[in-house]
C-alpha cells in the first residue's frame, strides 16, 4: 500500500524567521565576530537578529575553524581527524545548516553500517537529533522508511556502506558520509553515491573519518583541481576541552609517539610502510561479505603480559576454514582489560561464532591462562601453545597464505588490518597482539603440523 505523504511539521517562530540565511556558517569572519559579540554581549557590528540566529545555531560560536569548510571552491570536503577530534559534530552541524539554512532539501546519510548511522550520526551525543537546541524542533526518524525528517520538511535518507546498490536510483543535493575509511566497499559506495548527487546547482558531500591507507582515501587526497576536494584536518588534542582527561591519558599511553598515533590521534594519512609482512592489497583482494559454511571454527587468544589502562591489547581473533581456505570472522581484541574481562570477551566470541576450541598462547601466564578462560565459562576445550620462533618468523607462513589468496577477511577489520600492514616494517613499535592471535588462528586451521615453530602444551 503506498505511503501517505508526510506533512510538514509546525515551525517555531524564531526558526521560521531565521531560515534562508545562506552560508554564514562557512564564513570565518562572521564566526569570529559572533564569538566576540557573544563574549562582550555587544551585537552592534552584526546584522539585526544575528543573536536569534546564534541562539538557534550555537555552532556559529562553538565551531573551530578546522571543523568548518569554506564557502566556495569545493564539491567534496574531506575531514580527517583523530579520535575524538569532533568529526561527527562537524559533519552533523554542516548537514543541519545545509538543510535548515542553506536551501538543501534532500540529503544522504551514509555510514559503515545502518547501526552506525542510527547510533552515531542520528542518535549519538553529537548526532543530528541532539545538536538541535530546541527540543520541540528536533528531527524525527521514521525507521520504517529510513528517513530523518526535519521541521522544515527537508529529509535525510539513511544508507549503509555495506549495501552499495541501495544508493542506485535515489538522488540528493547534499550528503554526509561518516568514517569512509572504515567502509568495507569504500570505492564502490563512493562512486555510486556520486552518481546520485545530482540535485540543485551545486551538490556537495561532507566526508568525516579517521584516515586509513585505503583506496577511497588515496583517491580523494590525490584528486585533481577539477574534482574540487577540500581537506580539513584536526587532531584529538584540539578538542581536549570536550573530552575526558582519562580518555586523553589512555590514548597517549596506548599510542605514545608511534606512527599509529599520527593516524589515530593526529588525523594524518599514513601510507603503509615498506617492509611490512602483510600488504593491504592482499587483504582487500581476498575480502568477502559473508563466509561459506565452515568446516571448523576456533578462537585464538594472545594474552597481554600485564593488565590496566596502559596494558597491551589482548588479541582475540575468531577464524574458520573450508576446503583449506581460512576466513577471519571477528576481531574482539581490546586493550586495558583485566584477565577475567579479556577471558569473558574470548568466551563470548567463541559462543557467537560456534568455535570448537580456544587456542591461547602460553608464553605469558602458562597454565594460569587456561584457568582464567575456564573461570570465565569456556564451554569448549582450551589448548595452550608455546612459540619456539620469533613473531616475524611465525607470521611469515601465514603471510604467504594471504599472498596465495587462501585467507579472506569477512567484512572490514580495520584495527587488525592496520596493525598487519605495519607489522615487520622498520620502526614498528608496540605489541602485535592482534597479529599474534591471527597467526595462531590461521596456523591451527591450515598450517598445523607444517613447521617446528610451535609446541602444544
Amino acid at each position: 500500500m503506498p505511503s501517505s505523504p508526510m506533512k510538514e511539521p509546525m515551525r517555531g517562530p524564531s526558526r521560521a524567521a531565521m531560515r534562508g540565511k545562506g552560508d554564514q556558517l562557512m564564513d570565518p569572519d562572521f564566526r569570529r565576530k559572533v564569538r566576540t559579540a557573544f563574549e562582550t554581549r555587544d551585537w552592534s557590528d552584526l546584522p539585526p537578529k544575528t543573536g536569534e540566529l546564534v541562539a538557534e545555531n550555537p555552532w556559529l560560536r562553538l565551531a573551530r575553524d578546522t571543523q568548518v569548510p569554506p564557502q566556495a571552491g569545493w564539491r567534496t570536503c574531506l575531514f580527517m581527524g583523530g579520535r575524538g577530534a569532533g568529526k561527527t559534530r562537524a559533519g552533523a552541524e554542516w548537514l543541519r545548516w545545509s538543510l535548515l539554512h542553506g536551501g538543501r532539501r534532500r540529503a544522504a546519510l551514509v555510514g559503515p553500517a545502518l547501526h552506525d548511522v542510527r547510533e552515531v550520526m542520528i542518535d549519538g551525543p553529537s548526532g543530528l537529533k541532539w545538536i538541535e537546541p530546541r527540543q520541540d524542533l528536533r528531527p524525527v526518524y521514521h525507521a520504517s522508511r529510513r528517513i530523518l525528517r526535519f521541521d522544515n520538511g527537508a529529509e535525510a535518507h539513511v544508507f549503509s556502506a555495506e549495501d552499495p546498490d541501495s544508493l542506485r536510483g535515489p538522488q540528493f543535493d547534499v550528503a554526509w558520509c561518516d568514517e569512509i575509511a572504515a567502509w568495507a566497499k569504500g570505492e564502490t559506495v563512493w562512486d555510486t553515491l556520486q552518481m546520485g548527487l545530482r540535485l540543485g546547482a551545486a551538490p556537495r558531500c561532507f566526508a568525516s573519518t579517521t584516515p586509513r591507507a585505503v583506496g577511497v582515501m588515496r583517491r580523494l587526497l590525490s584528486a585533481g583541481e577539477d574534482e574540487a576536494v577540500h581537506v580539513l584536518r584536526a587532531g584529538t588534542e584540539e578538542n581536549a576541552g570536550n573530552l575526558s582527561p582519562d580518555f586523553l591519558r589512555a590514548m597517549k599511553a596506548a599510542y605514545g609517539d608511534s606512527q599509529l598515533a599520527r593516524q589515530e590521534l593526529n588525523g594524518e594519512f599514513m601510507e603503509d610502510p615498506e617492509g611490512a609482512l602483510f600488504r593491504r592489497e592482499m587483504i582487500d583482494e581476498g575480502r568477502v561479505d559473508t563466509p561459506p559454511m565452515m568446516e571448523d571454527v576456533i578462537v585464538a587468544v594472545d594474552p597481554p603480559a600485564t593488565s590496566g589502562p596502559a596494558a597491551d591489547a589482548c588479541g582475540i581473533i575468531a577464524a574458520g576454514v573450508r576446503s583449506g581456505h581460512a576466513y577471519v570472522l571477528a576481531d574482539a581484541s581490546a586493550p586495558g582489560l583485566k584477565p577475567l574481562d579479556w577471558a569473558r570477551r574470548a568466551v563470548a566470541v567463541c559462543r557467537e561464532t560456534g568455535a570448537r576450541e580456544i587456542i591461547a598462547e602460553a608464553n605469558q601466564g602458562g597454565e594460569m591462562v587456561r584457568q582464567i578462560l575456564e573461570s570465565a565459562g569456556a564451554g569448549v576445550p582450551v589448548r595452550l601453545v608455546h612459540a619456539r620462533l620469533g613473531k616475524r618468523a611465525r607470521a611469515a607462513p601465514v603471510a604467504a597464505l594471504y599472498a596465495q589468496g587462501r585467507v579472506s577477511h569477512v567484512g572490514l577489520l580495520p584495527t587488525l588490518e592496520d596493525q598487519m600492514c605495519r607489522f615487520g616494517a622498520e620502526g614498528f613499535r608496540g605489541s602485535p597482539d592482534r597479529v599474534d592471535a591471527l597467526v595462531w588462528a590461521v596456523w591451527a586451521l591450515v598450517l598445523e603440523g607444517a613447521g617446528p615453530w610451535v609446541r602444544v602444551l
